[in-house]
Formats: structure tokens, sequence, C-alpha cells
């Protein structure tokens, strides 16, 4: 996944930058308004990340831009602007999700993951990944036109890892997504089992030290 990063402040722009890049994202990291908009306008980002105190232009007339050009890239605000009116001005320039500064790389990881997967399609009726179908309204998985029954953890593993088709899911993002408590040690493990008992061994690649993926 490629995320444009526009932020001014040096130290932290890097900090993000070597965190999200640490955690297997693409970025691409500008530190000014026009600059970013240079780079959003001629490349495709699967996610913008925003400051709204910029040296040339204010963050909001950036996304103001970016909406009035039909620009659907989803955004995050990342600012030290706390004010419920900052925020609300934010929401209703077109902004998708708010973080305050000071933040949590692991909620700001959160929240891009959230933002990614809407605009993925999650919210889709149908998920098609070769002879494999799903339909998300009913929670219905096919292969080959069989229907195959999974249980709860290993449908919501399924989904996340279709969803993030051609990008490594590492262990820990894995387990903060589906087990929203301490998983078994080896809970994971016996889920990518199952999934690929009924799949077939090559739909789920194992990235040795790193986590799982579904090639693209």
């Amino acid at each position: 996944m490629r995320l444009l990063l526009i932020e001014d402040d040096p130290l932290l722009g890097q900090g993000i930058m070597l965190a999200l890049e640490s955690r297997y994202y693409r970025v691409d990291w500008q530190q000014t308004g026009m600059e970013g908009l240079h780079m959003l306008q001629h490349s495709a980002p699967n996610l913008l990340i925003l400051d709204l105190n910029l040296p040339d232009l204010d963050g909001l007339d950036v996304l103001r831009q970016v909406r009035a050009q039909n620009i659907d890239t989803p955004v995050l605000i990342l600012t030290a602007r706390d004010a419920i009116e900052e925020r609300i001005a934010g929401l209703d320039a077109g902004a998708d999700d708010y973080l305050v500064k000071p933040f949590d790389l692991n909620e700001l990881e959160a929240r891009i993951r959230a933002l990614l997967r809407r605009a993925s399609g999650r919210d889709q009726e149908q998920i098609i990944h070769g002879d494999l179908v799903i339909n998300t309204a009913a929670r219905e998985v096919s292969l080959q036109g069989n229907p195959v029954s999974l249980g709860r953890r290993e449908y919501d593993l399924l989904l996340s890892l279709l969803h993030a088709k051609g990008r490594v899911l590492t262990r820990r993002q894995i387990e903060e997504e589906i087990y929203e408590d301490d998983p078994e040690s080896n809970a994971l493990e016996v889920h990518i089992h199952a999934l690929r008992k009924k799949f077939g061994k090559s739909l789920i690649r194992t990235i040795r030290g790193v986590g799982y993926m579904v090639e693209g």
C-alpha cells in the first residue's frame, strides 16, 4: 500500500515515514502543501496523511483542493489543532478521519488500516478471488460454486487477507484485527492451516519471520 504524507516537521515526518515503512507500507513524504498536491495529482496513493499547519498552504485548503478536483483518496488529518470546531471543519472539508498530536503510532496505523479497508470495499457485498467468492452480506463463502463452511475467526482472517491482497500482514497486525483479546499462542497458525486445507496451500503465502499474504 502506498501512502502520501504531507508533514512539514522534519523529525516527525521522518519518524512517521520510517515507522510505517517498517510495517511494509510505501511512504512518499512531502513537506509543503503544493508539493503534496503535485504528487497527489500525478500519482495514485492509497491514502493521504495530511498535517494542517503547513508553511505555504493551510492543510484545509489543500484538502478542499483535493476534493474540488474529485480526488477521492482517503484523507487522515494529523494535527495539533484539537478544538472540536477544528475537527468539524476538517471533516466537513472532506477528511475521512482526524487524529490529534501527540499520538501513538499503533493508533495511527490502526486508523490507516481502517481507512484502507473502507476504501478497498470492505462493505461491498461480494469479493471474488479466482474461484473463491465471498458474499459479505450473508457471510457465505464458496469455492468453485460449492459452499465452504468457516468458523468466525477463519472467516475474519480470510477477509482480512483478501482485503490486503498483495501486501504482507504481520502477525501483530492480524492479531490486533482478528483477535480482540490475547489469542492462544498457536491460534493464528491453526486458522491459517484450516484455511489452506479448505482452499489449497497456495492461497496464503507465509513470509518467514514477517507474516502472511494472499498474492495479488
